[in-house]
């Protein structure tokens, strides 16, 4: 779910009270806090939709009162009313134990329904619905479950955005990407179950840093996963269009997972294999990595690195490279990789995608969005670069006073990194060449991300063993007992009128 940080937009919003009903005491494995905000929203968006531009009135700086609450909910009544929609196991899960234990269920009832689980805390919300840490009863397994009233859905023409991110989310099977383990609905809600995080998100372990920001190694460590993650959604056919540190979740194992689908965009893609003979070489030669490139303004010393490197034309690196010319001739040579220019290489890039939609969040937003031109997977690679500047510098480059003057330097504003930045030449470079304001020349635009792992600031990374590369950070254990005694000391501060019908938890739901 998404934070509050990054959003400009104000969405004040009422809660009431969820109230579950003879629930015995709790026995849990974990639970983490997230923090939820509002974004700028236009609905589901398809591949030509038109200008659609929602939540207007929210960014003039009106306010709407939105509410909606669950209804109680009979913990012994695990057949309750419901169409239930069981993903089949996915290949690199299939080893979770909560495949089995969902399937039990199913066997046992025919159907799931909320009555098979405690709801244990709110862990966010978002744009459609809230995302609360759910235990199956039977079982004690933990998911994440993200409620959504389809009145509201209705109501404020919702649906078709909650169905494709249910669509998309029936798709994935990656490592870095959400597990849809079930769908079921209620006459009030609809409910997908999912993978639950427990190390929170990266915009809370990122305010817990020194200085507030990652040190380059972590960064890359994050971005590189993330990079994959994206490179598997375009490959599918999807253009997320919502990177942000809120929306990269951190599992109790430390590796990352992209969560919040629902400004997604469904496009088709044609994954290719490309030869040398196809151009799939040296593609991208005027893209300039020259420190007069990384501020062209700048001429004072500290502007200049002491020293320079050229690209292999980033090709894959998959061989050792022949004996290194001396340091005088390296400099200004292009060294391509040895025995690569037979190598094939998969561009997965859905470069047809194009949506006129006005969707994102202010200080993400790619410039050809706010333009109004149209925009297509670049926008993207443009969100990947403001989220690794921020990973290193602690706050987005083209933030300003107010949600006007963001917009503003986006389009109009240079990339300016801050007085004293004392991240690499390479890490800067990266940057620059992922925020080109033209998306034609933006890294990454043609062969997607096939381009950005060759990029030299990734050059120490082992794509092929990435899962098996140390975190940078492992989430502490959860305080199960302290959580389970706060909910225990809620229920006993309930009035009697409220106990009438057995004990309870009380959740708040958007």
């Amino acid at each position: 779910m998404t934070s509050s940080t990054h959003d400009p937009i104000s969405l004040k919003v009422s809660f009431h009270d969820l109230t579950i009903h003879n629930s015995p005491i709790i026995d849990f494995c974990s639970s983490t806090d997230e923090t939820g905000s509002s974004k700028i929203s236009d609905g589901v968006c398809f591949v030509d939709k038109e200008i659609d531009v929602k939540n207007d009135s929210l960014a003039n700086g009106s306010e709407s009162e939105l509410s909606s609450s669950l209804s109680s909910v009979n913990g012994g009544d695990a057949n309750e009313a419901s169409s239930r929609s069981l993903c089949p196991s996915k290949p690199h899960m299939a080893n979770d134990r909560r495949w089995d234990a969902i399937q039990c269920v199913q066997s046992k009832d025919g159907e799931l329904g909320l009555g098979h689980f405690r709801l244990l805390k709110k862990l966010g919300f978002g744009d459609i619905g809230s995302v609360y840490l759910a235990e199956l009863r039977s079982a004690g397994c933990l998911f994440a479950m993200k409620v959504m009233d389809k009145g509201m859905l209705v109501s404020r023409k919702k649906v078709a955005r909650a169905q494709t991110e249910r669509d998309i989310l029936g798709l994935l099977d990656h490592p870095f990407l959400p597990t849809l383990y079930s769908h079921f609905e209620t006459d009030k809600f609809s409910c997908l179950l999912m993978e639950f995080c427990s190390g929170g998100d990266l915009h809370l372990l990122r305010q817990r840093q020194p200085g507030k920001h990652f040190d380059e190694q972590a960064a890359r460590f994050y971005t590189s996963e993330v990079l994959l993650a994206l490179e598997y959604l375009h490959m599918m056919g999807v253009v997320y269009r919502d990177l942000k540190p809120e929306n990269v979740l951190v599992r109790d194992d430390g590796h990352i997972m992209l969560s919040d689908f629902d400004l997604s965009l469904r496009c088709y893609v044609n994954p290719t294999l490309l030869t040398s003979g196809d151009g799939a070489s040296c593609m991208i030669s005027s893209y300039c990595i020259q420190p007069s490139c990384i501020d062209p303004a700048c001429k004072l010393p500290v502007c200049v690195e002491p020293s320079c490197f050229q690209p292999s034309c980033f090709k894959p690196r998959l061989f050792t490279s022949k004996a290194a010319k001396p340091r005088g001739e390296r400099t200004r040579t292009r060294t391509p990789a040895v025995s690569s220019d037979s190598l094939p290489v998969l561009v997965a890039e859905p470069t047809g995608a194009r949506s006129m939609s006005f969707v994102g969040t202010h200080e993400y937003l790619a410039p050809e969005i706010v333009r109004g031109d149209g925009h297509g997977s670049a926008v993207d690679w443009w969100t990947f670069g403001i989220f690794l500047y921020e990973l290193l510098h602690g706050k987005t480059p083209f933030k300003g006073n107010g949600n006007r003057e963001t917009l503003f330097n986006v389009v109009g504003q240079p990339l300016k990194f801050p007085d004293g930045s004392a991240i690499s030449f390479a890490a800067k470079d990266l940057i620059r060449g992922l925020l080109a304001k033209d998306p034609q020349k933006r890294l990454g635009s043609k062969r997607g991300a096939t381009e950005i792992k060759q990029h030299p600031f990734f050059e120490s990374v082992n794509w092929a063993l990435i899962r098996g590369t140390t975190p940078p950070l492992v989430p502490k254990p959860l305080d199960l007992a302290s959580l389970n005694q706060t909910l225990l000391s809620s229920n006993k501060s309930a009035t009697d009128s409220e106990r009438s019908s057995g004990p309870y938890l009380d959740f708040e739901f958007f």
